[in-house]
C-alpha cells in the first residue's frame, strides 16, 4: 500500500520553532513529527511514501533522504496551498493507479494499531471523541455504523467524533473524481478544497465509509498537544528503562526522559518528560515536562512546558544568598 503525507502548511501556531523549521520536523521526544508518523508506518510494512510538500519543503525532502533511505520516496510541492484536497488533486498522479491508498497528515501522531485498518474491507476514517468538534473535522454515523456525513468544522456539530488525519480509501480512483468535481465546479469551504467535502461527495455517491476510534490522538500544530505528546510517548517502556546516571554527573534523573547523543548534562534536575535533542549542554537548571532542541546551551535554567529550539541559548540567574529567619522572597514577579 502506498501513502500519501501532506506536509505543506506553515506552522503559525507554532511559530517562532516553524520560522526556520517545517511543522512536521519540530522535536517531540526523541524523533520528529514526521519521524514518529513514517516509523510507525515502516512498522506496519509500507514503504512506499508521497510526501507533499510546500513551506521549507526542500529540508523535509533532506530530512527524509538522510534519516529514512530505505524509503521509495516522492516529493509532490503544493503551490499555492489551497486546501488538503488540493494537495491530494495536485498529487493525484502518484495514486490514480493504486488498488487502495493510505492518508496521514503530517502534523498529527495517532497511535493505533495499522495493521486491521489495512485489512478493513471498507474504505476507513480514523476518529476520536473530542469536547470541541467544531474545531475540527467531524463524522456522523448512521445506525448501520456506517458514515453518513462528514462536515469541516461544523458551527452546531451533531457529533463529537473528529477526524484524526488517518483515512484509508478503497479505490482511489473515486476519490481522484471526488476531487475532480470539487476543484472543476469550484467548491470551496471556508476559501480552501477540503478533502472532508470530497469525502462526503463519494458517500452520496454510494462509497461505504466505517470510522475507526484510536487510542491517542496529537494535533500537534500547538505547543500544548505537543508537550502532551511528548509526555504520552516518553511514558513508553523504552525511555523508563533508560539509566542516564553515568551520562549526567551530580544530576537527579525523574523519568521517563529521553536525552541525545553527545550531550552534556550536571548539577541538574530533569524531568518527569523532558526531551533533549543531541549536542545540547545543560548546567545547573531544572527542567520538567519540556523539549529542548539539539545544539542549545542552557544555564541556571528553571523551566516547566517549555519548547526551546534547536542552536538556542538560556543562562538565567546565579545567586548566592544569605537569608535570615522569617524571610520571603518572590522572583516570580
Amino acid at each position: 500500500m502506498k501513502v500519501v503525507i501532506p506536509l505543506a502548511g506553515v506552522g503559525t501556531k507554532l511559530r517562532p520553532h516553524t520560522h526556520t523549521q517545517p511543522k512536521s520536523l519540530v522535536p517531540v521526544a526523541d524523533n520528529t513529527i514526521l519521524g514518529h508518523i513514517i516509523e510507525k508506518l515502516l512498522e506496519a510494512g509500507i514503504t512506499d511514501f508521497v510526501f507533499i510538500i510546500g513551506y521549507l519543503g526542500e529540508k523535509v525532502e533532506q530530512y527524509v533522504r538522510r534519516k529514512y533511505p530505505q524509503v521509495n520516496a516522492q516529493f509532490v510541492v503544493q503551490e499555492p496551498r489551497e486546501g488538503l484536497g488540493h494537495a491530494l488533486w495536485i498529487a493525484r498522479h502518484t495514486f490514480e493507479n493504486e488498488p487502495d491508498l493510505l492518508i496521514m497528515l503530517g502534523d498529527a501522531i495517532v497511535d493505533v494499531d495499522l495493521q486491521p485498518i489495512l485489512a478493513a474491507p471498507y474504505s476507513v476514517l480514523g476518529v476520536k471523541k473530542v469536547a470541541k468538534p467544531s474545531l475540527f473535522g467531524v463524522t456522523e454515523m448512521g445506525q448501520d455504523e456506517f458514515v453518513t456525513k462528514v462536515i469541516e468544522k461544523p458551527k452546531i456539530p451533531k457529533s463529537n467524533f473528529a477526524l484524526v488525519g488517518l483515512y484509508k480509501i478503497m479505490q482511489p480512483q473515486k476519490l481522484i473524481a471526488s476531487l475532480e468535481h470539487l476543484i472543476t465546479e469550484d467548491l470551496r469551504t471556508q476559501g480552501e478544497y477540503h478533502l472532508t467535502d470530497a469525502l462526503m461527495h463519494m458517500i452520496r455517491n454510494g462509497e461505504k465509509m466505517v470510522p475507526w476510534s484510536v487510542d491517542h490522538w496529537f494535533d500537534c500544530g500547538r505547543k500544548e498537544t505537543l508537550l502532551q505528546a511528548n509526555a504520552t510517548l516518553l511514558a513508553r517502556p523504552k525511555f523508563r528503562d533508560r539509566d542516564y546516571s553515568k551520562l549526567c554527573p551530580g544530576c537527579i534523573i525523574i523519568p521517563p526522559v529521553s536525552i541525545g547523543e553527545n550531550c552534556s548534562i550536571s548539577n541538574s534536575i530533569i524531568g518527569p518528560n523532558v526531551a533533549i535533542g543531541d549536542n545540547t549542554s545543560v548546567g545547573n537548571c531544572i527542567l520538567s515536562n519540556s523539549i529542548i532542541g539539539s545544539y542549545s546551551e542552557l544555564r541556571y535554567a528553571v523551566m516547566q512546558d517549555s519548547i526551546i529550539g534547536s542552536d538556542a541559548t538560556f543562562r538565567g540567574f546565579s545567586h548566592s544568598l544569605n537569608i535570615g529567619d522569617s524571610t520571603e522572597i518572590n522572583f516570580s514577579q
